[in-house]
């Protein structure tokens, strides 16, 4: 883990994931991984790292549970059967329980949407038995991280590696301990925003993300 407080650090997401790469390499058996990127932003950086270990690629899809008004402020995370919520934050904010229960229903709703939207059809990420790799372009609250290990662990993989490019100390350390090792390549002091970290950070949409996820550089 590297502080630095100049950024942007990375061109791009792509170029991040190949960043990640050398680090994340020596720590994992790429005969039995799999890279699972979280949607959108994590599949760039999860496509380049994928290719060089040679390891399947798939995405593990999350949603963040925003405060209402505040959508960049996560009060819990949903994945799959999975469902983590910050009761200090919500307790903080008086967020009503109907208030709480209408972002969940909506965040699932988008979620099964993405889910026949990257994988049609498709069963859920083989894990089992197998070093997951979880990738995304940034760290903030960590949420949608936090409730991927729970996903992932449930579903029987063996160990849990978190990659990413950027994240702040407090974060990276509580999710250090929940997964088996977290990699984050710069750990700045200040993040203000993931994507002061990069000079393009523009959003990655459903072709591009599905051309990735086909193995079309």
């Amino acid at each position: 883990m590297t502080a630095d407080l100049r950024p942007p650090a990375y061109r791009d997401r792509r170029h991040a994931g190949r960043v990640l790469t050398a680090h994340v390499r020596a720590a994992v058996d790429p005969a039995q991984t799999i890279v699972l990127a979280l949607p959108r932003g994590g599949v760039p950086v999860a496509y380049e790292l994928a290719v060089a270990l040679g390891t399947p690629l798939d995405v593990l899809v999350v949603r963040k549970l925003g405060v209402p008004g505040f959508d960049e402020l996560a009060f819990g995370a949903i994945a799959g059967g999975e469902q983590i919520l910050n009761h200090k934050t919500i307790a903080m904010l008086g967020l009503p329980p109907e208030a709480i229960a209408a972002t969940i229903a909506r965040e699932r709703a988008e979620l099964e949407r993405r889910e026949r939207a990257y994988r049609p059809g498709l069963p859920p990420p083989a894990v089992a038995g197998k070093t997951a790799v979880l990738v995304d372009d940034g760290l903030a609250t960590g949420a949608t991280m936090q409730v991927a290990i729970a996903a992932v662990r449930s579903a029987g993989a063996a160990r849990i590696v978190v990659a990413v490019p950027v994240g702040p100390r407090d974060t990276v350390t509580r999710l250090a301990a929940l997964a088996d090792e977290v990699i984050c390549t710069l750990v700045p002091r200040e993040l203000d925003g993931v994507g002061t970290w990069y000079d393009d950070f523009q959003q990655i949409g459903d072709a591009e993300l599905r051309r990735l996820l086909a193995g079309e550089a």
